[in-house]
């Protein structure tokens, strides 16, 4: 089996380029941040305060995420038997997934069912960790990432085309408080693999990213 790593750090497109990629390749696409998402929400629905450590590491057990695909091959997110995919990407969820997901224990709930998806398909993995934790040993690494500025100004306009109010300020700065959680935290923080290679998408559109890779991949005799 294959397997393809891409990390970087939020608002960076990853998603969006690997659910591209995955499909021109014929690989699954795993999009682990959801999971992160997921159990965040958990903790939301119950009013448990992300920074409150162990009660968070308490929880993990009563915590079951999985991920199931449709017929059109889209990945669908259950938490403890409800799909949740529609609820996952609110801005209160990302900032909680980003505190509790520096907790070793949630962190730990989802690394086995991740290798274990490793071991039966080829696939296509989007995170933080994925190539300097998950998945040390990925068939191709990719860093995806993007200047702070470019970030902020993509959520806004996404913001502003869903007829949401937003401050870009706001949004820039969310962003670079995230980076440095990110960055910081005390179990796999986000970093570059050493044996990554560095893509800088503030230039580029979302195809000629995507082109890019898939170009990578299909040089290590990747997809089909």
């Amino acid at each position: 089996m294959y397997s393809i790593a891409i990390d970087g750090p939020a608002g960076a497109g990853k998603s969006t380029i690997a659910k591209a990629i995955a499909e021109d390749i014929g690989f699954i696409y795993v999009d682990t941040g959801a999971m992160y998402r997921a159990i965040a929400l958990y903790f939301l629905r119950k009013g448990i305060d992300g920074h409150d450590r162990k009660l968070v590491a308490a929880e993990c057990p009563n915590i079951h995420v999985t991920l199931e695909y449709d017929e059109e091959g889209k990945q669908q997110v259950i938490l403890n038997g409800e799909n949740v995919t529609g609820y996952i990407r609110k801005e209160e969820v990302g900032k909680m997934a980003s505190v509790t997901s520096d907790v070793p224990e949630v962190r730990a709930a989802l690394l086995v069912l991740q290798r274990d998806m490793a071991q039966t398909s080829d696939i296509l993995m989007d995170g933080s960790d994925i190539g300097t934790n998950v998945l040390p040993d990925a068939s191709l690494k990719i860093y995806l990432t993007a200047s702070v500025k470019v970030r902020a100004m993509r959520r806004y306009k996404e913001l502003q085309e869903k007829g949401k109010a937003s401050s870009l300020n706001v949004i820039e700065q969310d962003i670079e408080d995230r980076d440095y959680r990110d960055m910081h935290r005390e179990h796999s923080p986000l970093k570059q693999a050493e044996d990554a290679i560095l893509v800088d998408s503030s230039q580029m559109t979302v195809d000629e990213v995507a082109n890019a890779i898939i170009n990578l991949a299909r040089e290590r005799g990747l997809g089909d």
